[in-house]
């Protein structure tokens, strides 16, 4: 049978998941709510079949809601979250997990004592460029691990597809360290374990309202250096690269999909055959969520993995670790 979803949040991620889960097959797109009005009537609209609530409680409650989507603000995350907990429904939602660590912390720790499913939405958990590379790492194909980088720039930001989210340019929740640097301390931990901060640089605006323009942080998995640097402003095309320097072979993840590796001389495209590694990793994403659900083996990232990744973000940010 198909899983039932309710929406928290129709901004970009709720129209994107919306959009995909239609496609997909999978799924009932049961009920959505959003603060906006305009937003809500676009959804209903859209997807005739859906039904747009007033309030977020009649998503929670709705008896045909199986997996309850949160892709509102992160500040909003926990309160969603636990009020679906005490309905007894699995929570899927959007990164970061939240601002708050000691919060957050508490909400992992009432999922697994409510023995509730949970899962964020990191496409890099479900992505065939990652899975290659956790293969061949564990395989020992690379070799030693010699060190990790990450670059990541931005011109502008927020991305031009981001404007109406303004909270997205404001440090209280957003800046790209938590929006994209995220997706990256994540994908480095899954391919090699947990990570530890050593330093951190972060530059804002003097305005204290605006999110860093700058950063820079060393961490470390186990032996292995991992250098962060990410930056905005200025003109050009953006930056998103992540790459995994091995003494036997390297790999390079460009632009979220674009798998590149290394034996020497020159970078080698991988996984070339699939036509869209966008929208099939959606798809995969999606695949693993219904597995989730079902109690079988997937690579969704869960609340705990989530958590792991924020305790990074937020000591970046602040230069408190």
């Amino acid at each position: 049978m198909a899983l039932g979803i309710g929406f928290i949040g129709l901004g970009i991620m709720g129209n994107r998941m919306l959009t995909n889960m239609s496609v997909h097959g999978g799924f009932d797109l049961i009920a959505a709510w959003d603060p906006n009005e305009i937003a809500r009537s676009a959804a209903q609209k859209t997807y005739p079949s859906l039904t747009v609530f007033d309030s977020v409680e009649e998503i929670i409650r709705h008896p045909n809601v199986d997996v309850v989507y949160i892709a509102s603000p992160p500040a909003s995350h926990r309160d969603y979250a636990l009020a679906a907990a005490d309905a007894g429904k699995a929570v899927f939602c959007e990164k970061p997990l939240g601002i708050d660590v000691e919060q957050s912390r508490e909400l992992v720790a009432a999922f697994e004592q409510k023995n509730i499913l949970n899962a964020v939405n990191y496409p890099l958990a479900n992505s065939q460029a990652a899975d290659l590379m956790k293969a061949d790492i564990d395989a020992g194909k690379l070799g030693k691990i010699t060190s990790v980088d990450v670059r990541l720039h931005f011109a502008p930001w927020p991305r031009d597809w981001q404007q109406d989210a303004t909270w997205l340019s404001q440090r209280a929740e957003g800046g790209f360290v938590r929006e994209v640097g995220s997706h990256f301390i994540y994908l480095t931990e899954r391919l090699l374990g947990t990570a530890e901060l050593l330093n951190t640089c972060a530059i804002y605006p003097e305005d204290d309202i605006s999110c860093e323009t700058n950063v820079q942080a060393q961490l470390a998995c186990d032996t292995v250096p991992v250098s962060f640097h990410a930056s905005a402003g200025g003109v050009g095309p953006d930056v998103v690269e992540f790459t995994v320097w091995g003494e036997k072979k390297s790999y390079r993840l460009t632009m979220w999909d674009q798998l590149y590796s290394t034996t020497g001389e020159e970078w080698k495209r991988e996984l070339s055959e699939i036509d869209d590694a966008r929208q099939h990793g959606y798809m995969r994403g999606l695949d693993n969520l219904i597995a989730w659900n079902e109690g079988k083996e997937c690579s969704i990232a869960s609340f705990a993995d989530a958590l792991s990744v924020q305790e990074k973000v937020e000591a970046i940010l602040s230069g408190e670790f």
